[in-house]
Parts: structure tokens; sequence; C-alpha cells
């Protein structure tokens, strides 16, 4: 299995929005970090892959096989954590064990007991009585705990502290270290993928502006200090955005093909994605 998720002009109208001919691969063995703005469209890629809602056009396949046709063992791999917490406010971490070990063959129940307590998540509190990090955690153990190959995770480090992201991370590296494992994860804490992703994919507004490996994006932007007017002075061709201020401008600028002496600083993914969502409007 080359790709555990590959998508071919997928396309998916709404009256107010359409997410617009997406193509991406994950490929096998790799971390890939989805960004963007709120409404871009990654939680409805996340649908879609899912097979939750139908798409009006293109091809989406999951660990090698048509998503629409994945047989129940296939998806037995797929381990999911979504923005909420999706398990009913009155059960509590020993009865999600009961539940999931009767729907899940593949259910390990002795790993889902070692996250739980790894997590420090009160076993016997109803769903309702736990934060929003404890519910976070109560997810990402029960999507770690029936032989995943493939985590999809929609803001699952989302109201976490940063003591205990780091930690989630620390878990999804650990998870990476079998090479049959992949892992799709969308976040507004760019920090977190700038550590632990191979590839970032940016989506705005619908449109996917790029899906390229983190550590080339990195190597090959840069943002540039520099006057006002010292922008006339460039190639319009190496600017991918461009923020000005009454000391100066800033711009996102292609590091190889910059000429001259400038001062540039190493560009985050977050500056990355700032700057291409200014040059192809907010």
């Amino acid at each position: 299995m080359e790709h555990a998720i590959s998508m071919t002009g997928v396309e998916k109208h709404y009256q107010d929005f359409k997410l617009d001919n997406l193509s991406f691969t994950l490929p096998a063995g790799t971390i890939m970090g989805l960004i963007g703005e709120n409404g871009a469209g990654k939680s409805t890629t996340i649908k879609l892959i899912l097979d939750l809602i139908s798409r009006d056009k293109g091809e989406v396949q999951v660990l090698g096989q048509p998503n629409r046709a994945l047989p129940k063992p296939l998806r037995e791999h797929i381990g999911v954590v979504l923005e909420e917490c999706t398990f009913p406010d009155t059960l509590t971490a020993h009865h999600i064990n009961k539940i999931l070990k009767n729907i899940f063959q593949t259910w390990n129940e002795d790993q889902f007991h070692a996250y739980i307590q790894r997590f420090q998540v009160p076993a016997q509190k109803k769903v309702k009585e736990l934060s929003r990090g404890m519910k976070m955690k109560l997810s990402i153990a029960a999507a770690l705990s029936h032989d995943s190959k493939l985590l999809i995770l929609d803001e699952a480090t989302s109201g976490l502290d940063p003591i205990v992201r780091d930690e989630m991370l620390d878990v999804f590296l650990d998870f990476m270290k079998d090479e049959t494992h992949s892992i799709l994860m969308s976040s507004h804490i760019l920090s977190d993928l700038e550590k632990v992703s191979d590839y970032i994919a940016f989506m705005h507004r619908g449109k996917l502006l790029f899906c390229e490996e983190k550590d080339a994006l990195l190597d090959r932007y840069g943002v540039l200090k520099c006057a006002k007017e010292d922008l006339d002075r460039l190639n319009p061709s190496i600017i991918k955005g461009v923020r000005q201020h009454q000391f100066g401008a800033e711009a996102l600028v292609d590091r190889d093909a910059l000429k001259g002496t400038w001062t540039v600083e190493r560009a985050t993914i977050e500056d990355i994605m700032i700057f291409f969502a200014k040059e192809n409007g907010r």
C-alpha cells in the first residue's frame, strides 16, 4: 500500500461553499498536517474521507481501497478523533471499554486501560463530568486501541494545555514507529504540526493551495524584511505574500530565487500560511 489516503478531483457543493477539485495523497508511514482558516474546508475534507457525507465529484481511496466500499475489517484499522467528543455524556471509560470491545473485533482492552492510566483519565467519571482536555484524551485512547493503521485527527490537541499537548504529540510519534502507520491531523496549533508533520496541506476557501513536504517548505521560503520602496526592486514572481506596516514591509519570498543582499529570516509554517492567505485573498 503506497498511500494511506488518496483524493483525486474531489468536489463538494453547498449553497454558500464549494470544495473545489481537491487532490492530494498521504503516503503510508507519514504524518500530514492539514491547515487553513475556519471555514477553509478541513472538516468537510475529513468527513468526505470517512464517507460521512457524499461527494459530488472525484475519487477517494483509504488504505488502498475506495472509501465507499471499504470492508468492515479494514474500517477497524481507522482511528478517528473529532473536535468534539462523540461519546454519550452518561458513559464512563469503563462503560466505553465494554461497548467498544463488542463493536471492534480488533479491540485491545489492556491497551485501552493502559492509555487511560497513562493519560490519567478517571475511569469511573461520566463523560459529562470530564474537562474538555480529558474528553479529548479519552477519545484518543479509544482511537489507539483497535489496531489502527490510520489516525484521522480533527483538532485533536484542541483544549489541551501545552504540557499535555506535548505528551499527546509524543504518543502520536510512538504510534508512527510502526512504518505502516499514518496520520492525517488538522489543527490550528501550527507549532504542533511543525514539530511532527512530514507533509503540510494548506486549504483556503475550499481550495488546496499547496501540499508539500514540511522540510522543503521551511527550506524554500523566508521572511524578507525591508523598506516598502524596496519591494519594487524585487522580481514579483519570487514574492508569495506581503505584509506592510508603519516601519516597513515583510514579504514571504523564495529564498533560492532571491538575488542580492537582503535580511531574510527563516519562515515558520504559520508565516507561510498567513502570507499565502494574504496573496490569495483573505
